[in-house]
């Protein structure tokens, strides 16, 4: 079969992906979102100037000296009048600053006295935090196409923006088949195995924002396939594993062409993952996966994450960095390589070590891996080369 370079085969993926309307989302539930349109701040943030220290507030043209203390400023209650010249007030860090100071002195470095401090030389501004010293009014906080971790969350909610405008998640069905498969715990009869592939790619999807329903893993009969897959095609995205190849036992693709899905293409020039299918119906992505673990959870990462970034606005991987390999690598003369492999940083760079063991079914040994170093068709790189990698 004509095999598709990873490039063309995720460039056709990202053709066929039309995002879904956004929607309105309150800013302390919108972890793991994507931000549809610019974040703007409701308030000045600092909103007032505020100290950056626990101090005293004072004018910089009174010091160095020993200045009375006639106030205590504490963070949420301001001073009850302006600071005079040749006065100081204490300061909380966050509190504001009084109108007629223009510097805070730490409290480390002031000698006190019962209601008196000597202060030394400041400057006119020292720790003293502008008004909008951080983002002003109206200003971009966050644009659009960022996804919301724990920093962006605290930047929402500090600059008053109690709801965001963001892409919806994407629902995808998961769904394993093969007759041997069997849930771990069960009891394995002869040529049966536990099934693994649903519940890797139902975490890997969680974690790219999307809501996952795995279904039920099905026997290798039409029946049950035609039931599951109608039930999956219902989703913004189905993901299959296994069946997609050519064998007796092999349905997926037959059976999802007589419910009407559109294969794209199927096969990709890329080891583990050759045989990966993708079609569309309606507006509905379909991807066919192979069955073996570590095949399965490369394809996912290669084509199936880009398009639900897509999906939600994000700018679409895989987002490969730069490394330098610690271990020659065997070359594929005919398909491009994801090469398994640990990472660590030494002497500024950062060093991929191939791990022993790249069969397509050794997900235990996967397991241990924090890096897909990327070998192209033919290249035999050497110990010491650069390479591009995916960060597990």
């Amino acid at each position: 079969m004509a095999l598709l370079s990873i490039d063309d085969a995720l460039a056709a993926v990202l053709g066929r992906v039309h995002p879904r309307p956004p929607e309105p989302v309150a800013s302390a539930q919108a972890a793991g979102r994507v931000l549809a349109a610019d974040a703007r701040a409701a308030v000045d943030l600092p909103r007032f100037r505020s100290s950056a220290m626990d101090g005293y507030a004072l004018r910089a043209a009174d010091a160095p000296g020993r200045l009375p203390v006639v106030e205590r400023v504490a963070a949420g209650a301001p001073a009850s009048r302006p600071l005079e010249p040749g006065e100081a007030m204490g300061i909380a860090t966050g509190a504001p600053v009084p109108e007629g100071a223009d510097a805070v002195v730490p409290l480390e470095l002031v000698a006190i006295g019962n209601d008196w401090i000597e202060t030394p030389a400041v400057a006119a501004g020292d720790n003293v935090r502008p008004v909008g010293g951080d983002v002003e009014a109206g200003a971009v906080v966050l644009a659009a196409g960022t996804r919301l971790g724990p920093a962006q969350l605290g930047a929402l909610a500090a600059a008053g923006i109690a709801t965001a405008s963001c892409a919806p998640r994407p629902r995808v069905a998961v769904l394993s088949t093969g007759t041997e498969l069997r849930r771990p715990g069960e009891e394995l009869g002869p040529g049966q195995i536990y099934e693994a592939n649903a519940t890797m790619l139902a975490a890997l999807f969680a974690a790219a924002g999307a809501e996952v329903e795995v279904l039920e893993p099905v026997a290798d009969n039409e029946a049950a396939h035609r039931a599951a897959l109608e039930r999956g095609l219902a989703a913004d995205v189905l993901v299959t594993s296994g069946g997609v190849s050519v064998g007796p036992h092999d349905l997926v693709r037959r059976i999802e062409a007589e419910l009407g899905v559109e294969e794209v293409f199927w096969g990709v020039s890329v080891k583990p993952g050759k045989p990966l299918a993708f079609g569309v119906r309606g507006e509905t992505l379909v991807f066919g996966l192979p069955g073996n673990p570590v095949s399965s959870l490369v394809s996912a990462i290669l084509f199936v994450r880009p398009a639900l970034d897509a999906l939600q606005g994000a700018e679409p991987g895989p987002h490969y960095a730069a490394g330098t390999l610690a271990a020659g690598v065997r070359p594929s003369p005919g398909r491009d390589q994801l090469v398994r492999a640990r990472s660590r940083r030494e002497g500024g760079e950062t060093l991929l070590e191939p791990l022993s063991g790249q069969d397509s079914h050794m997900i235990a040994r996967a397991a241990t891996a924090d890096a897909l170093v990327l070998v192209r068709a033919g290249e035999e790189p050497a110990a010491g080369d650069p390479v591009l990698y995916l960060a597990l």
